[in-house]
């Protein structure tokens, strides 16, 4: 396939487009830095304008292109990762605003041009928790995509409108578009903090205890682009399993006893569930941190 990838010059947007290419695709990178990863070009845009985000949903993916007359063929694929990342890297309304505009942009240009199939990133702060103000708990566990998302800052809020975003184009154009989820993602590197989470149980209560491997988060965008006629959907990207040592019902009655188990949790499950991603996608992960760390 032909996927246009924006930021995959940050830390998982690397790691998905070191997957795609592994599967045989071709990916164009559209970031405001470079990517320095053999066979894959970047090109530098500003998303936040309209005009900028539809020339480059639209352009060559290398100056190979030029071999062929014809003007560049159209992607088959949009995976829109690009976003001010978190909050207080840019003030509160620069994040919320920068993040919707470019997530507008992104699937707008995409509809327009004919690109049905759009993955955009979402985050595991819709849920409300990882970026509260003071100690606050999740309504219920597991996590699942039916949870009323519910946060009270501007990155977390931008996720959610982006959600929404995506729904509206998609019930407008008939189109594929799935919006990530992702968890607190992890590269090769972070698996050496696991033994300091584990000492600490508190340290991970934002993350709901738990994770994606950078490189399975590249398999689920992978799927993603190869599962057809889903309409819009949301799917939490994230690991199987708890970080922690003890059975997941045996853990989270200590360490989160103001929060009720209302569904499915079985051995060391994640308290956010990925049973969606596995049954509709066919995920199954690869990267156990019990077996790395």
């Amino acid at each position: 396939m032909r996927i246009v990838f924006t930021g995959g010059s940050g830390k998982a947007g690397r790691h998905a487009i070191a997957y795609l290419l592994a599967q045989g695709h071709q990916v164009l990178n559209v970031d405001r830095v470079g990517l320095d990863l053999p066979g894959v070009h970047t090109l530098l845009a500003d998303l936040t304008d309209g005009g900028e985000t539809m020339n480059a949903l639209s352009c060559h993916f290398g100056y190979e292109g030029y071999a062929v007359a014809g003007g560049p063929p159209r992607p088959d694929a949009v995976v829109h990762f690009a976003a001010v990342p978190r909050i207080l890297m840019r003030p509160d309304n620069a994040t919320f605003l920068e993040n919707v505009a470019s997530t507008y942009n992104v699937i707008e240009a995409a509809m327009k041009l004919g690109i049905h199939k759009v993955v955009i990133a979402s985050s595991e702060t819709t849920y409300g928790v990882c970026f509260a103000e003071g100690d606050r708990d999740y309504k219920e566990f597991p996590l699942t995509e039916d949870y009323d998302v519910d946060p009270m800052d501007s990155y977390g809020l931008s996720k959610v409108v982006g959600e929404k975003t995506a729904r509206a184009f998609a019930e407008r154009f008939g189109a594929d578009i799935y919006a990530l989820r992702i968890g607190n993602v992890i590269s090769p590197e972070d698996y050496a903090h696991f033994p300091t989470w584990l000492a600490d149980p508190a340290l991970r209560k934002r993350n709901a205890w738990s994770h994606i491997d950078a490189r399975d988060l590249g398999q689920i965008v992978d799927l993603c682009c190869k599962t057809d006629g889903l309409g819009f959907q949301v799917f939490n990207a994230v690991n199987d399993n708890i970080t922690a040592r003890e059975p997941s019902r045996d853990f989270l009655a200590k360490h989160a006893p103001k929060t009720p188990i209302t569904g499915a949790m079985e051995g060391f499950d994640a308290p956010i569930s990925n049973a969606k991603a596995r049954k509709l996608l066919g995920f199954k992960q690869k990267y156990d941190w019990r077996e790395i760390v």
